[in-house]
Formats: structure tokens, C-alpha cells, sequence
């Protein structure tokens, strides 16, 4: 009986910790399923949604807004997913002031009230990655109408698209009010350059001289002698610059594809004839006062002799393609309709070779007079032929 007594004794302890092992593991096992299963985050939306944030003040963060609970604002707010190569479409109806955002950056002003139409992935600021994005809603002296806004259909990207397709995305034809307006315009280039011809015809003709401008070094003197700031020359480079304007603005129906424009000046999507305005200014003003800008740097290398014949070399084949750009501007405003992305590619391709052709010519003119082996000479040109029309290709050609 002692023994029994004595086993009792020595195993109760060793009994009480296997009970409180047992009860641990069942603990373990019925706790491990409810922390694996937790439910996760729903998923960001792909497009715009009905909710909508506040910017609360005090705590600096951004909270839910309630239509029933918080007052009236300016600004909302919510975050879109932008991805690269696909669309983000949305439509609204804003009062005359209205403003986005995207990551505090202003994107969209509203000129008047009215439907507005635009994608915002278009609009995303320079520099900034595709991504998460804050999209802010801005009305000054009221609120907008947060009900009015709207996800367009978003275009689909396969696998197998190129980037030669997202960069020819950009030139799109423009409208019916635009082509109209682009007519216009072109009917009043033509008279514009008949009236030119009756009145100023023997400078014309001597202008235009094909035979003295494909000829030898001994042929040429004629022209690149003439003053190159005659009232004949300037009125040609204002009619140079409307043609130009017109073939850009047909090509780059929105302002926000040429990023250049829109970084100098804002302009109204809706304003054709500003724009075209505008870009008329803009490239007449880079053909004047490019003189000046190889005077300072022909000043700079001790090469000034060679400013006269470098820029009367570029004058003339600037107006001699303007002759040419409304003839394309008319094809190109003809066939569009049935195939835009071959017509697009064939303008845009255009613009390429007259931007390259008056600095090949330039560079062909130069090294008749002294050779481009010499590197102070070649270092020169590339100052002020080369760098520049990589400049202008880029913002003019290839905008992505």
C-alpha cells in the first residue's frame, strides 16, 4: 500500500503537465485556421468610383466623405490607377473654373461651363510614373458636380502591342469643328500667298530660284547676298509659320500632346484659332531669332564671317518648304478618314525631313566655304544646326 502510495505521489506532477500540453495543442491547432484565413484588402478599382475623400484639416489626412454627414467643400478627392499604355478615360460636367489634379499638380482648368471630355493618363505630369495617383477635384466659389463624373470606356492593351503603336496614339485627327476651322485657315493661306505673288512677284521669282538653289557654289552667290531681312522675307516666314502651325494643329488635335506648349502658356482645348495662333508666333519667332542665336555663338567661336551665308542658307530653305506644307495639310485632312495612322506617320514624317532638310542644306552650304574636317567648325555646327533639330524632333515628332 506504501508503494502504491509512492507511485501516486511520483507521477501526479507528470500527469497535471501533460494535461496542460494536451489543452496548449488543442488551443494551437483551433487558433492557426482563423489566423490563416483572415479576409485581405479589396482590391484598388481600375476606373473611377462613387466614393469620394475629404482633406481633414486637423489630423492632415484624408478621410471618407459622407453626403449626409460632412458639409459641403471645394476640393475632393480619390486615388485612380493610371497604368502605361492604357487609356483612363472620364467624363463630366464642369463650371467655368473647375480644376484637376493629379498628385497636387494642376492637370485641367475648365475655360467655361460645359461637358468636358479627357484622359487623364495623357495628363499625367512629366516625370511622374504610372501608377497610383491622386486625382483632386477642384471648384472655387461653389462645389462640383461630383455625380456628373464618369469612367469612359478604357481601351485594352494586348500583349503584342509595339511602341510604335503607343507613340502614333498621340496624332489624332481632329474633329469636324476643327477640320472646318482648318480649312479656313488653308483658304486663307492660298490668298494669302496670291496676294503675295502679285505684289511682290520679282522678289518672288528670285526667292524661288530651283536652278540657283540645286546648283554649284558659283550658281548660289545671288541669293545668299540679298539682305535676309527684307519685308519680303518676313511676310514669308509669317505665311512659313502659319503653314506649319496648321499641319501641327492637325496633327496634335489636343494641346496636351505637345508638353512644350502647355509648359509656356495654357491654352483652351476648345480655342483652334488661338492655338493655331499661337503656334504661327512661336515657330516664326524660333526662324527670326535664330539669327540671333548664331550670332552669339558665332561670336563665341570666332567664326562670324560665316553667320550671313549659314542663315540666309536656312531662310531659304524654310520658305522654299513652305510652299509645300499646305499641299500636305490638304492630303493629309483628305485621307485621315480612312486610314489615320498611315496618313498620321506619313505627316509626321514630313515635318522630320523639313526640320532635317534646312539643316543638311545648311551644313552642305557651310563646307563649300570651309570644311567640315576642321573641328572648331564642326563643333560650331553642332551647337547650332545639330542640337537644335534634335530639340525640335524631339517636341515636335516624337512627343512620348
Amino acid at each position: 500500500m506504501a508503494l502504491l502510495h509512492f507511485a501516486a505521489y511520483r507521477w501526479a506532477p507528470w500527469r497535471a503537465w501533460a494535461w496542460c500540453a494536451a489543452a496548449l495543442l488543442l488551443l494551437s491547432t483551433a487558433s492557426s485556421p482563423a489566423a490563416e484565413y483572415q479576409p485581405l484588402p479589396p482590391a484598388p478599382p481600375p476606373g473611377l468610383t462613387a466614393d469620394w475623400l475629404l482633406h481633414d484639416v486637423g489630423r492632415n489626412r484624408l478621410i471618407l466623405y459622407l453626403p449626409d454627414y460632412h458639409a459641403p467643400a471645394h476640393a475632393y478627392y480619390q486615388y485612380v490607377r493610371l497604368r502605361r499604355g492604357q487609356p483612363f478615360p472620364i467624363a463630366f460636367v464642369a463650371q467655368q473654373g473647375l480644376s484637376l489634379f493629379l498628385d497636387n499638380q494642376l492637370v485641367f482648368t475648365a475655360d467655361q461651363a460645359g461637358p468636358y471630355a479627357l484622359d487623364l493618363a495623357r495628363r499625367l505630369p512629366t516625370g511622374q510614373a504610372p501608377g497610383t495617383h491622386l486625382l483632386g477635384v477642384w471648384q472655387p466659389g461653389g462645389r462640383p458636380a461630383l455625380a456628373s463624373f464618369t469612367a469612359g470606356p478604357a481601351a485594352t492593351t494586348t500583349p503584342d502591342a509595339t511602341p510604335d503603336a503607343a507613340e502614333t496614339a498621340q496624332l489624332r485627327p481632329p474633329n469636324s469643328l476643327g477640320k472646318n476651322v482648318l480649312l479656313s485657315f488653308l483658304l486663307l493661306l492660298g490668298l494669302l500667298y496670291g496676294g503675295v505673288r502679285a505684289t511682290y512677284q520679282p522678289g518672288l521669282a528670285r526667292v524661288f530660284q530651283f536652278d540657283e538653289l540645286f546648283g554649284n557654289a558659283s550658281d548660289q552667290g545671288t541669293f545668299l547676298a540679298r539682305p535676309a531681312f527684307s519685308l519680303l522675307n518676313v511676310v514669308l516666314v509669317l505665311l512659313f509659320g502659319l503653314s506649319f502651325a496648321l499641319l501641327l494643329t492637325a496633327l496634335y488635335a489636343g494641346i496636351e500632346n505637345l508638353p512644350f506648349v502647355r509648359q509656356l502658356v495654357a491654352v483652351p482645348e476648345r480655342a483652334i484659332v488661338l492655338r493655331v495662333l499661337l503656334y504661327a508666333a512661336l515657330i516664326a519667332g524660333f526662324v527670326l531669332g535664330k539669327y540671333l542665336y548664331v550670332s552669339l555663338l558665332a561670336y563665341t567661336f570666332d567664326l562670324r564671317e560665316l553667320v550671313a551665308v549659314q542663315y540666309r542658307e536656312f531662310l531659304r530653305t524654310t520658305l522654299l518648304a513652305g510652299l509645300f506644307l499646305p499641299f500636305v495639310l490638304l492630303l493629309y485632312l483628305g485621307l485621315n478618314g480612312g486610314h489615320p495612322a498611315a496618313v498620321a506617320g506619313a505627316a509626321a514624317a514630313v515635318i522630320a525631313l523639313v526640320l532635317a532638310g534646312a539643316v543638311l542644306r545648311v551644313l552642305h552650304t557651310v563646307h563649300q566655304r570651309a570644311s567640315l574636317l576642321n573641328l572648331h567648325l564642326f563643333a560650331y555646327l553642332c551647337a547650332t544646326e545639330i542640337l537644335p533639330l534634335l530639340v525640335l524632333l524631339k517636341l515636335l515628332v516624337f512627343t512620348t
